[in-house]
């Protein structure tokens, strides 16, 4: 290692500690550059060195060098090319996640010094796919208000398709979706099952007393609210009909499942909801419940770029839908 002459942020500095008379002890401490850091943050954040350039006003080749230097002092590879673009390599990516927080917490630093309130120390940027239902969302996201941290949550919902665009570009900490990642991808990211539970048919007090047959076969005819045909949840409903031989009077198709639920409250049909939430869902919208099976399942997933989950917010989601969530659901109807 050599000697430095005067000291470098972000490089090695030269500290002489005087022991005793005559003798002296050269440290020597390794101090992370916030810029390269920075840099390398800013091109993952923007998907390429030619946005990064853009964005910090800075040559191609300025930023491809502090890239190399960042690696160099780290002593790993933080990137691979892949086509054109650039991804981040395993260890890149868990770099990425300490910048996350370095950088908003010294922006929140800064406000503090100034007096522009502070929101909290770290945040937690969802994606949630427009089919999943936001009761179940919401309480999938309920565990990160024990957290010791608080926690600054920040959901964005839409499809599928632009949410993971979202991840890989790491906008988003997590997406929170009903079917897993589908093989062929170019995003590179992970599955996490959170949990999965059977099917509760409702409706108003006005159609239960319409139906004369047990469950399912009083569903045979009956008015049905069903999910768009492309849903997953769709597809395994049909199925299930099918198998039944039950032929339902389909009156009304949504990709909303909570507009879906208010023509389900208004009388217009019958709806299915994931039994995780039927208690939820009975109190909200007045219905009474018909039936449920757990021949339709419904299957929440966790989509990070981590294979291993390491954000406490994220695990601490993953955990507690595991083990007291649908554990509680399972446990409920075993019994």
């Amino acid at each position: 290692m050599k000697n430095k002459s005067q000291t470098d942020f972000g490089q090695i500095d030269k500290c002489v500690i005087i022991i005793r008379k005559n003798r002296t002890v050269e440290v020597y401490m390794e101090w992370l550059n916030y810029h390269h850091l920075f840099y390398y943050w800013t091109v993952m954040r923007e998907g390429s060195i030619t946005a990064a350039s853009e964005k910090l006003r800075l040559a191609q080749s300025t930023i491809s060098a502090q890239l190399a230097k960042l690696e160099e002092s780290l002593d790993v590879k933080l990137t691979r090319k892949v086509g054109r673009n650039l991804e981040p390599t395993d260890a890149g990516l868990l770099v990425l996640r300490y910048a996350d927080e370095i950088f908003p917490l010294g922006r929140e630093m800064m406000d503090s010094l100034k007096g522009v309130p502070v929101t909290g120390p770290w945040s937690l940027r969802v994606g949630v796919v427009d089919v999943v239902p936001k009761l179940v969302a919401q309480k999938l996201l309920a565990p990160i208000n024990n957290l010791p941290e608080k926690v600054r949550l920040i959901c964005h919902e839409g499809k599928d398709e632009n949410l993971l665009a979202e991840l890989a570009m790491h906008n988003l900490d997590v997406v929170l979706t009903d079917t897993p990642l589908r093989t062929g991808l170019s995003i590179k990211a992970y599955n996490h099952l959170l949990g999965e539970c059977g099917v509760s048919f409702l409706g108003t007090q006005e159609l239960v007393e319409q139906l004369h047959e047990k469950f399912p076969y009083c569903l045979n005819n009956a008015p049905m609210l069903f999910p768009m045909a492309m849903s997953t949840l769709r597809g395994i409903l049909d199925q299930w009909l099918d198998k039944m031989e039950i032929q339902p009077l389909i009156v009304g198709e949504f990709d909303d499942s909570a507009l879906l639920k208010v023509f389900g409250q208004a009388g217009d049909g019958i709806f299915v909801a994931p039994t995780v939430i039927e208690k939820e869902v009975v109190q909200q919208y007045q219905v009474k419940l018909i039936g449920r099976t757990r021949d339709i399942k419904e299957r929440f997933y966790a989509i990070s770029v981590e294979r291993i989950i390491k954000h406490p917010a994220v695990a601490a989601i993953s955990e507690a839908a595991q083990q007291k969530l649908f554990f509680d659901i399972k446990r409920k109807r075993t019994k």
